[in-house]
């Protein structure tokens, strides 16, 4: 699934109301969840957290965008925060399955929109800017809101989006796409700032200044300070003393975690921190993070440890929080500190347990059904496979097949998480396609549009499916890679897996075609069915394989 974050700061911070008005706004679009709402009187601003798939995100983006247009005047705003609109900046950020290039798009689709429906001038900065010297949002908002009138009469202003024209109550609004900040901090058992300032200096991108032999600055001919820099690109860094643990404690912004992750800059820092005498006390990471920056560290020190990285998730986080000390220095709690985690609600068939799902599924609800079914044969055949290769790594006699089988648990545990997420895809899928049909249909445009509607839901319903189809097949594969060389006592574990893997690749072949008949795309048919007819066939070869070879040794 894919995941976006988007945090909009709107200039008021004081009016319990305008703040309520807008937190509705993002509240009434389905499928966005809004994690966090924080005012600050004295800037005059809050900041909102939100977080979903793309175009549910950029929806509520916009509303909450209409909504402040509509609640905050900016003749009336004071405030010591630097601002420019109503809404001042929206910036997009990528949490799961999302490239930059992505979030860049987002931006430009909600600048689009904002600048042609609510007449408030967009310019676009960072990673989404249009013109270098817009990169940096300080030059973007340079004069604030007070030099928008000049702004809006000279040509090197134009904005992005919307008119070159001074919107006096809503100002402008500037929107991005960034990588995602993850304000890290580490304890050291010192009560010496200078010492983790040193640190600090070390491990930051812009470094410290640089010192000859003497301890003096070096300077360049025309007499600059000359800089060396620090170890780690995308990191800004400074130690302090903190009063409420009577210790001093670096604290870290990394600013694109996939460049420097936090592990490593912990690694370091512990080096660094032993060179001197110090130790480490335990770490600190503050505010939400992507599932998938955890997951790296805690892989990171599997890998380490020479152990299996294909276990369950939560596992391998709670192996980052151990190894770094996250829970010495505040709580950490998976499902409030997890963005994807924080997200998940509990009305969710993935989050049921067994009784009650068979128990939906019995209703006479229509959803959930045969999909969810599907998806979750897939899963209980990833999860056996990776069982199997777990069963055989480290074990005697299979020495040779170690790294291979640590290799094949993990592909398990990433069928398993994927086929767990489509259980509720497909159900949802079912859902859209009931609100497609529900649209009015009185005057002959709005039977177009609902019957556009219609299709569109009806060919999601049908990729659902297919993109299941398509992981029983490599789950079927791997079954029969782990029935090959896995431990001969879970043979029969290998074999289950390739004969459910099957079942999940019947079951979403039959819901790929019931919808298909209801398809006014002949190309799209055609190429979906063809896709399904030979993925079907692989996945029943391999399987009939497997289950034959398996019953030729048990």
């Amino acid at each position: 699934m894919q995941l976006v974050e988007c945090v909009p700061n709107f200039s008021e911070g004081k009016d319990k109301k305008i703040l309520d008005a807008i937190s509705a706004s993002i509240k009434a679009v389905r499928g966005v969840t809004l994690l966090d709402v924080d005012p600050g009187e004295s800037t005059n601003r809050t900041v909102y957290t939100m977080v979903g798939e793309p175009d549910n995100v950029v929806e509520a983006a916009f509303q909450a965008i209409k909504k402040a247009s509509q609640v905050i005047d900016m003749t009336k705003h004071k405030g010591a925060h630097a601002r420019m609109g109503a809404t001042d900046v929206c910036p997009f950020v990528p949490v799961a399955n999302m490239t930059m290039d992505d979030c860049v798009k987002l931006a430009h689709k909600l600048g689009k929109r904002v600048g042609e429906e609510l007449d408030i001038p967009v310019y676009l900065y960072e990673y989404a800017a249009t013109k270098p010297e817009w990169k940096n949002l300080a030059e973007v908002r340079k004069g604030e809101y007070e030099a928008l009138p000049q702004k809006m009469k000279n040509p090197n202003w134009k904005p992005d989006y919307g008119p070159q024209k001074f919107n006096a109550k809503s100002g402008a609004t500037a929107i991005s796409a960034r990588e995602f900040l993850i304000a890290y901090n580490i304890n050291l058992n010192t009560r010496d700032k200078k010492k983790a300032h040193d640190i600090a200096l070390d491990i930051r991108e812009s470094g410290r200044f640089a010192k000859d032999k003497n301890n003096k600055i070096i300077r360049d001919k025309n007499g600059k300070k000359i800089k060396k820099p620090g170890l780690f690109k995308n990191c800004k860094a400074v130690g302090w003393y903190i009063d409420d643990f009577n210790r001093a404690q670096i604290s870290i912004n990394l600013t694109n975690y996939k460049i420097t992750p936090a592990h490593v800059v912990l690694e370091k820092v512990r080096e660094l921190a032993n060179a001197k005498g110090i130790q480490i006390t335990g770490s600190e990471l503050v505010g939400l993070l992507p599932k998938e920056a955890i997951l790296g560290s805690g892989k990171y020190y599997l890998r380490k440890m020479g152990e299996s990285a294909g276990i369950p998730e939560q596992m391998i986080i709670e192996t980052a929080v151990q190894s770094m000390g996250l829970k010495d220095v505040a709580e950490f709690e998976m499902d409030k500190k997890v963005i994807e985690y924080a997200i998940a609600k509990e009305a969710d068939l993935v989050n049921m347990t067994l009784t009650n799902f068979c128990d939906e599924l019995s209703t006479d609800s229509p959803a959930p059904g045969g999909g969810s079914v599907a998806a979750l044969c897939s899963a209980m055949s990833g999860a056996l496979s990776a069982m199997v290769s777990n069963l055989t790594f480290g074990k005697k006699g299979y020495e040779k097949v170690w790294e291979e089988v640590k290799k094949l648990s993990e592909s398990g545990q990433d069928i398993k998480e994927r086929s767990l997420i489509a259980i509720d895809k497909d159900t949802q899928a079912f859902y859209d396609m009931m609100d497609a049909a529900r649209l009015p249909k009185k005057t002959d445009l709005e039977k177009e549009m609902r019957n556009k509607a219609i299709q569109e839901a009806t060919k999601k319903a049908i990729m659902v499916p297919l993109e299941t189809l398509g992981i029983a097949f490599e789950a079927v594969e791997l079954s029969a890679k782990i029935a090959k060389i896995g431990n001969s006592n879970a043979l029969s574990d290998a074999g289950v897996g390739a004969i459910i893997a099957n079942s999940a690749a019947k079951s979403a072949y039959l819901n790929v075609k019931i919808n298909m008949s209801s398809i006014e795309d002949e190309t799209f048919k055609f190429d979906i069915l063809t896709k399904a007819d030979e993925l079907l066939e692989k996945v029943n070869n391999i399987a009939l394989m497997v289950e034959k070879e398996v019953l030729g040794k048990v």
